[in-house]
């Protein structure tokens, strides 16, 4: 890791700003390849050379939090709660590689 501690605040807000660029571009290219993923090789576990790539595909409840903090009873609970399929992508090392 680099010794920010020498940099001035206006050189550490401009370090900042441009590693946030960075990262949102990294994001955008990482969504992208997953999505690609998903579409060419589906569900389950695959090889890269150097990484192992799970899809799966899963389901989430989301609960309108502001309007349950308003009634707060389980029929409203319930008539509120939302079920959607997720796709998770999970990328990790292969064990012997560095």
């Amino acid at each position: 890791m680099a010794d920010f501690t020498k940099l001035t605040i206006e050189q550490r807000i401009d370090l900042l700003g441009q590693l946030k660029a960075q990262i949102a571009t990294l994001e955008a290219d990482e969504e992208a390849i997953k999505a690609l993923l998903v579409e060419d090789i589906g569900v389950g576990a695959h090889e890269g050379d150097s990484f192992r790539v799970s899809v799966s595909v899963s389901t989430r409840d989301n609960l309108d939090m502001e309007a349950v903090r308003n009634h707060l009873s389980p029929q409203f609970i319930r008539a509120h709660t939302t079920t959607k399929e997720i796709t998770t992508v999970r990328c990790s090392a292969r064990k012997g590689t560095k």
